[in-house]
């Protein structure tokens, strides 16, 4: 069985472990290599499982521990076009990317990769096919659902979905105004209301299992987003209609079966 491992989730650093003790492909490398093996170790992971990584865009936190990962060991990097355009020109991968606008088989898995709006050129999500023909999908650093998201996460087993702000605490918060609308502005990140309205849809559509990710350490906090995104979602029962869970800031060895 096929499993969801949220090793890192924040503004900070993000990687996703997607498979099995045996074989998997890793979403994104935002922290530094040292990070990632300790977290694959809490997890019960070997490093050798990675068959693949796959980015999700080019920011920081989704890719600062690729150079070092890719050096250390032959492990192929897969993202949209202009992303590994931008990967290779500037260094962060020490081979040749390959670029994936579509499906692709890595292993006994296949990985299909969908726009999303973010401040990037490039950004995607990711959903992926167990060899059980168990669906997942990873999707951060999305400003709004389009109809190309909707359609990326649309009936899979379970779905990690961002949930990075709550409304009135980013509102309210010290952020500077331009920081405030580059979050919100349709092409920055989800917040928890959409997160939920989201997740209602997909519940509706037979989807059970969500991670809430991304969440910033500003201006939403765990209790919160699983808050509002229940709000949408009453005459449904947690943990009998739906299981929801959040990912952590680093993993404590968490994973979701699907």
């Amino acid at each position: 069985m096929a499993r969801i491992y949220p090793l890192f989730s924040s503004s900070k650093g993000n990687s996703v472990f997607v498979g099995s003790s045996t074989e998997g492909v890793l979403i994104d490398a935002g922290v530094s290599y040292k990070r990632l093996c300790q977290a694959l170790c809490t997890c019960g992971l070997d490093i050798n499982a990675i068959k693949a990584i796959f980015v999700t865009h080019d920011h920081s936190d989704h890719i600062s521990g690729i150079k070092t990962f890719t050096k250390k060991h032959n492990i192929p990097v897969y993202a949209r076009r202009e992303t590994i355009e931008k990967l290779m020109k500037s260094g962060e991968i020490n081979s040749e990317g390959i670029a994936v606008d579509g499906e692709v088989s890595v292993g006994s898995m296949k990985v299909f990769s969908f726009p999303t709006p973010h401040d990037t050129a490039g950004s995607c999500g990711y959903r992926i096919t167990a060899p059980d023909g168990k669906i997942c999908a990873v999707c951060t650093d999305v400003g709004r659902i389009t109809d190309e998201v909707a359609d990326g996460i649309r009936g899979c087993d379970a779905v990690m979905l961002e949930a990075n702000y709550d409304e009135e605490m980013l509102r309210k918060g010290e952020y500077p105004f331009y920081l405030k609308q580059r979050i919100s502005n349709g092409n920055g990140h989800l917040s928890n209301v959409k997160c939920g309205e989201q997740i209602r849809k997909l519940i509706e559509g037979g989807t059970m299992r969500f991670i809430l990710g991304h969440l910033s350490q500003d201006n939403n906090t765990p209790s919160v987003a699983c808050r509002t995104v229940e709000s949408y979602l009453s005459g449904l029962v947690r943990n009998r209609d739906y299981i929801l869970e959040v990912a952590p800031v680093e993993t404590t060895g968490y994973c979701m079966p699907f």
